[in-house]
This record gives C-alpha cells, sequence and structure tokens, in this order.
C-alpha cells in the first residue's frame, strides 16, 4: 500500500542563501577588522617617524649654533667616539632625508589602506542589506 502525501515542502533556498549571506558578510567584518588593524599600525608608525624627524631637526639646529672647531661625539655602543663635526651633520640630513621618505611612503600606505578599508565598508554594508532583504523574504515565506 503507497501512501501519498500532498503536502508542500518547505522552500529552502531563502534559508541556504541566508546563510552563504551571513558567511559571507562574517568573512567581510573580519577582513575589514584585519584592515582597520593595519591602519592603526601604520598610523602608529607615521607617529613615530614624526618624532624622529623633530627630534633630528633638533639635532641639525643645534648643530648649526656650534663652533667650527667644537668636538662632537658619537655614541657606538657603551663608548663615545669623538666624530668631525661635518661628518656628524652629514649623517644627521641623511638621517632625515630617510626619514623623510619613509613617511611619505608610510603617507601613501596609509592613503591605500584608507580605500580599501572605504570599499570593504560599503560591502559589508551591501552584505548586511542583502541578508536583512533575505531574512526578509524568508520570514514572509513562512
Amino acid at each position: 500500500q503507497v501512501i501519498s502525501i500532498n503536502r508542500r515542502l518547505p522552500d529552502l533556498s531563502n534559508i541556504s542563501f541566508t546563510m552563504t549571506a551571513r558567511t559571507n558578510l562574517e568573512a567581510a567584518i573580519s577582513q575589514f577588522n584585519s584592515l582597520a588593524t593595519e591602519a592603526s599600525k601604520l598610523v602608529s608608525t607615521r607617529q613615530t617617524l614624526d618624532s624622529q624627524l623633530s627630534e633630528n631637526k633638533l639635532v641639525i639646529t643645534e648643530f648649526e649654533n656650534l663652533p667650527d672647531d667644537a668636538i662632537v661625539y658619537k655614541l657606538m655602543g657603551p663608548v663615545l667616539v669623538e666624530q668631525e663635526n661635518a661628518e656628524a651633520k652629514d649623517n644627521v640630513k641623511k638621517r632625515i632625508e630617510f626619514i623623510t621618505a619613509e613617511i611619505q611612503r608610510t603617507d601613501r600606505l596609509i592613503s591605500d589602506s584608507e580605500e580599501k578599508q572605504e570599499a570593504k565598508r560599503k560591502e559589508v554594508l551591501a552584505l548586511q542589506q542583502a541578508l536583512k532583504q533575505a531574512e526578509m523574504a524568508a520570514t514572509a515565506a513562512k
């Protein structure tokens, strides 16, 4: 004897879509948080470089106030070693050039990071909207 049931089976496509949308949303949020952490590290690096640049500019200012025959010492490990005034100035100027280049590079990285964060934020918002619509559709189908 065969029993026939004429019941309509629930449509599982919305549930599947909702689960996929939720997974995609969680992944996008995780990526956004990673980008935010990266941006925070870059800003911290930028602040450190600014501090180093200020210190080195102060050193150059002090060198300019020194007489030409002043004795300059450089700290090498635990020992102070005599260094020529002109050589010391050149070293600090080179450090300033290097730090300035690093600041420019870091600024570009920060800008790129901000663009990536904005794109990911838009993606998260779109995924949130899609998930909300899918949940509403699933609720209406019940």
